[in-house]
């Protein structure tokens, strides 16, 4: 039902559509001085050029002869509605649009001819025509090919070379701070009997164990 309803508004739509043009088509004839049956003539004869013009791009879409009678066609229709919408004077029409208009059956029939006796291209097919069967494809092998040669062995990883050894820098003592920390060993023989350790002494100094352990060496006390 939705359908059917659908198809009946587009081609009520197309009625109107048609009338509306067909009458302009026929104001502007009959007022660049095609009077009687011949202003009735012109609206079919754009029309049916219109139509023969779509039905051969149809059938040939880069058919540029039918574009362009249809494009001709086209505008011919459109130019008629526009000018009769109030931008020309129907009754002082212009010299050249007489002359368009006296014209254009000769214009229309040379198109209808063409469109009609010219043979449209012939569409090339992906297949070959022909009765005669094609012999299948036999894919070749070839058997005297060498053996393809073995993967080589990949090449053995290297193991990362160890990094040089940093250099281990003796820090200088001076002579002050060497007879101050010997002055502290010998007290503290003196008192206890024993060599002074090492951490007493970087306690006793406040210098840095890289600092003592430099006095330590040169007092002998490690």
């Amino acid at each position: 039902m939705t359908r059917s309803i659908r198809l009946d508004a587009v081609l009520v739509q197309a009625v109107i559509a048609g009338a509306l043009s067909f009458a302009h088509l026929h104001d502007l004839a009959a007022a660049a001085g095609q009077t009687g049956w011949k202003a009735w003539a012109y609206p079919v004869s754009v029309d049916l050029l219109l139509v023969a013009a779509w039905r051969r791009l149809r059938t040939a879409r880069r058919d540029r002869s039918a574009w362009t009678w249809f494009v001709i066609a086209l505008t011919a229709s459109l130019g008629a509605n526009v000018a009769t919408a109030g931008l020309l004077d129907l009754d002082q029409v212009p010299a050249w649009l007489r002359i368009l208009v006296a014209g254009w059956p000769a214009l229309a029939f040379l198109g209808g001819t063409l469109l009609v006796h010219t043979p449209a291209e012939p569409a090339t097919s992906a297949q070959p025509v022909g009765d005669e069967p094609t012999a299948p494809e036999v894919e070749m092998h070839r058997t005297d090919e060498p053996d393809p040669a073995p993967p080589a062995d990949p090449a053995p990883e290297l193991a990362p070379a160890a990094p040089p050894p940093v250099p281990t820098t003796v820090p200088v003592v001076p002579a002050a701070l060497l007879d101050h920390a010997r002055k502290i060993a010998d007290a503290h023989r003196a008192s206890t009997g024993v060599p002074i350790p090492a951490d007493v002494l970087s306690a006793r100094l406040g210098l840095p164990a890289p600092m003592t352990d430099a006095i330590a060496a040169q007092l002998q006390l490690t």
